[in-house]
């Protein structure tokens, strides 16, 4: 309950940040609503004693009244739906503009590569968009209470013992919390199937899986599969149903009980004269209320429970985005103009937030200024993570790494950011125009036609704008109708395109850059790429990091690192490590002859 109490604030708090007079308005229209049944109910009671009392006027003044009562929780409800219905509009947006910040909040990638963290965010795209019915409920959960306390007054008034009648209905208000307890149990068991089942469907759409579909003749298998883990989904979530409907009509028939000794006492106290009739008509009606009042109660529990369990979930994001901000507050040291010594690493190692193992382990390593650095090494061997360490993705759990012999640590991650240009091997698709897809490495410049096709130049991707049916400026994507989609080699030309926008960068990583390129064309680019850095070099003291698994193309870097098991295996020039005989040149040696 605590927890739905402190999700209804939120809610509220959040309600009222964007709009405060909608939100006030909601509340008292639906608080106002809530007296009208009970009102009219009271009303009712009094317009029949008149009527059979032979009072004309005022039966027919009540009867006025009891019309009024009835519309005006009518029109008060409908009004407040509207402005609560754009509010948790609002709202969800608000929860749209926060999520996305939160993803991106953190100068890490902790968010992002935690399980935990993945999850929450997993959970809360899926969830965000029940705001809608989390509002609708909370708004009629306070009309609820005023309803239900203005009813147990006009029955106490009537009499003492009919107060009963709401205690009656606890049962059915806790059979309803147990029922949605087994509900909610059985979600979770059966949420490896359905998520299964739910990648297989996925897996019989998609265009990417459709080749491989008919070619294996693989239709039927998947469908297969499909209805199997949706069978074993849905028996587990019906039998979870079968139980909850047996829990609800065993809460229900605690109150039909109630029910009808209310009922029955009324009418008893009425033969005897100590009730007027009007007073039995309100009790039934308000018994009547009870029960609806009760089953609305159970039905809108889950919606805030749910909530609750959003709203726990985006707390605790909050919480670990905070916790992982590695940014020092203020007092930031600047990145250097440019780099004189370089970058040194000195024993650092890396593990991974829930990790058991560091992935990098006592790494010494001197980047020197204006140097073509080659990091090469089996999958998983760290490469990635060496990357990501000298990206500031990641602080080191153990060693430094300086900058000109500043701590990185110190150097505002924003900062050094902003002086890095990098091309990852999970690059990233921007179904934008071409223009915006490569000028997003520099936005100050997203929208320079010549600077843009510098940078593609630089990538050496120049003969693909002309293919593109309205150049720079083609939509890219098969999101969009007039979208064109490209080769994987393309959006990796692209993505290059990007990497090459900053100018002056002091540090330029490319991680297996050009992955989905044939060898002659990965071989013509890192030519292009070497003359690149060299301009960097002489310019602003570049390091330059090239990530590669083909080590034909490495040859030319003036350091080349093995990277094994977490350390610094080996390194010098190629030639160094071909006449050492180590590792390097086994591995040369090998992709040398399956070349041949």
């Amino acid at each position: 309950m605590r927890s739905v109490l402190i999700a209804a604030r939120d809610l509220l708090a959040r309600g009222h940040r964007q709009s405060p007079l909608k939100t006030w308005t909601a509340v008292v229209l639906m608080l106002a609503s809530g007296a009208m049944l009970p009102l009219a109910a009271l009303t009712t009671g009094t317009l029949l004693d008149a009527a059979l009392a032979g009072q004309r006027g005022t039966a027919i003044t009540t009867g006025v009244v009891v019309a009024v009562l009835l519309m005006g929780g009518v029109t008060l409800s409908h009004f407040a739906h509207i402005a609560y219905f754009e509010l948790a509009e609002r709202d969800l947006v608000d929860y749209d503009v926060e999520l996305i910040g939160l993803a991106n909040g953190s100068s890490g990638l902790d968010v992002h590569e935690t399980p935990e963290h993945a999850d929450r965010l997993a959970v809360l795209e899926e969830e965000v968009p029940n705001v809608r019915m989390a509002m609708k409920a909370l708004m009629t959960t306070a009309s609820l209470l005023v309803a239900m306390s203005l009813t147990a007054v006009l029955l106490a008034v009537v009499h003492p013992l009919l107060l009963a009648l709401p205690v009656v209905a606890v049962p059915a208000l806790l059979a309803g919390k147990r029922a949605e307890q087994v509900v909610d149990d059985a979600r979770t068991a059966a949420a490896e199937p359905s998520r299964l089942a739910r990648s297989a469907f996925r897996l019989a759409v998609s265009a990417s899986s459709a080749k491989e579909l008919r070619v294996y003749r693989l239709g039927a298998d998947v469908r297969r599969r499909h209805a199997e883990l949706w069978d074993a989904a849905t028996d587990v979530l019906g039998k979870a149903h079968s139980k909850a409907t047996l829990l609800r009509a065993f809460g229900q028939l605690w109150f039909a009980i109630g029910y009808v000794g209310a009922v029955l006492l009324v009418v008893w106290e009425a033969t005897t004269g100590r009730l007027s009739a009007g007073a039995v008509v309100l009790v039934v009606v308000l018994a009547f209320q009870v029960n609806v009042q009760v089953a609305t109660a159970v039905a809108l529990l889950p919606a805030l429970r749910r909530f609750a369990f959003v709203d726990q979930r985006m707390r605790e994001l909050r919480a670990a985005v905070s916790g992982n901000e590695h940014e020092r507050p203020g007092g930031a040291v600047p990145p250097p103009d440019r780099l004189r010594e370089g970058i040194r690493l000195d024993g650092v190692s890396l593990t991974y937030p829930g990790g058991a193992a560091p992935v990098l382990r006592d790494v010494d390593l001197t980047l020197a200024a204006g140097t073509t650095v080659a990091v090469v090494g089996e999958n998983g061997a760290g490469k990635t993570s060496l990357v990501k360490l000298l990206c500031g993705f990641h602080r080191p759990t153990g060693g430094t790494i300086t900058v000109d012999g500043v701590d990185l640590a110190d150097i505002g991650v924003t900062a050094w950011r902003e002086r890095i240009a990098a091309g990852f091997q999970d690059f990233v698709r921007y179904e934008f125009t071409a223009r915006e897809a490569v000028g997003l490495g520099d936005l100050p410049r997203i929208d320079s036609h010549r600077e843009v096709e510098e940078a593609l130049g630089r990538a050496g991707a120049q003969d693909l704008v002309p293919r593109l049916p309205d150049g720079l400026d083609t939509r890219l994507g098969t999101s969009y109708a007039p979208g064109v989609d490209l080769s994987g080699g393309q959006w990796q030309k692209l993505a290059l395109g990007r990497a090459f926008m900053r100018e002056r960068p002091l540090l330029l990583v490319l991680d297996e850059p050009t992955a989905a390129l044939d060898a002659k064309a990965e071989h013509a680019l890192f030519s292009r790429y070497a003359a690149q850095a060299t301009r960097y070099a002489a310019e602003c003291g570049t390091v330059t990091v090239l990530v590669s698994h083909r080590f034909s193309t490495v040859r030319m870097a003036d350091l080349i690192v093995v990277v094994d098991g977490g350390r610094i295996a080996e390194a010098g020039t190629h030639a160094e490590l071909v006449a050492r005989g180590g590792l390097y040149s086994q591995l040369y040696g090998l992709q040398a002859r399956a070349y041949r």
